[in-house]
């Protein structure tokens, strides 16, 4: 991973939210705010909140008493999560970097992250801050993207912009979002920092978009992908856009459209 593949600012966070979460993300969260709110947890972290698809999927399930402290790196993604949440006196929001977290330890029954890990630039230590926040028996329950083929559209723009950079292709969606899928790597680095009883699904979704130009724009315009695209011509944003719109149009039609999502469901326990 770059370290321009954690810098999501500027315009990215509201098109991240408008295009990205829903064509992509909230099937996932709301996975994952079932699975968490399934051990009944009274203090709650998230980490790597982005713009807060899984906060505003958990908090409904939560007991009235529960304090839920949602975090992330990037101080823009967490204003626009927090201006996007309900007034809720439980959630409480604080930039944090998850391997350092800036928590004492034992002091929460869940931890969770949705798409995240993948950006941790030590995973095995952010893993660590995770077990070490956690009471003796908590829950770490987290998702990974699969490989970028089965992960359609995202394989479509990046196939159809490695067309228009031919000599410097954009690999940011494949290089750090689709980058960690090994499952037997995610399991020994768990493992290595403490986790037991490591439970890893394989769990497949529908993408769907009322037209191709959607998740072209999602991707890229709502993720660092843009920060590649225009760092190789300031220009060719809007370009790129419609050309992998073109390119998804041409495999998937001009209609409506739908494509395979596939990640990786992670459960350890503390």
């Amino acid at each position: 991973m770059l370290e321009t593949d954690k810098l999501f600012a500027g315009s990215i966070p509201e098109n991240y939210d408008r295009y990205m979460v829903p064509l992509i993300f909230e099937p996932f969260a709301a996975d994952l705010a079932q699975r968490a709110a399934s051990f009944t947890p009274n203090a709650v972290l998230e980490v790597a909140a982005g713009t807060g698809v899984v906060t505003r999927a958990m908090a409904p399930k939560l007991s009235p008493d529960a304090s839920y402290v949602v975090t992330d790196l990037n101080q823009p993604m967490l204003d626009y999560a927090a201006s996007r949440q309900a007034p809720d006196s439980r959630i409480h929001w604080r930039q944090a970097d998850a391997m350092a977290l800036p928590f004492e330890d034992a002091a929460f029954d869940l931890v969770c992250c949705q798409f995240g890990a993948m950006f941790f630039p030590n995973r095995p230590s952010a893993y660590r801050e995770a077990r070490r926040v956690l009471k003796p028996g908590g829950h770490f329950v987290f998702n990974v993207w699969d490989h970028i083929e089965e992960n359609v559209f995202a394989d479509d723009v990046t196939n159809a912009l490695a067309r228009i950079f031919p000599n410097d292709p954009p690999r940011f969606l494949a290089r750090t979002p689709h980058g960690y899928h090994d499952t037997t790597l995610i399991r020994s680095e768990l493992e290595e920092a403490g986790f037991s009883g490591v439970a890893i699904e394989t769990r497949a979704e529908q993408s769907r978009a009322p037209s191709p130009r959607v998740p072209a724009v999602a991707y890229c315009q709502g993720t660092v992908l843009r920060t590649e695209i225009e760092a190789r011509d300031p220009g060719k944003l809007d370009a790129a856009t419609d050309y992998a719109a073109s390119a998804i149009a041409a495999r998937h039609g001009s209609g409506a459209v739908a494509a395979k999502i596939q990640a990786h469901v992670i459960v350890a326990v503390a």
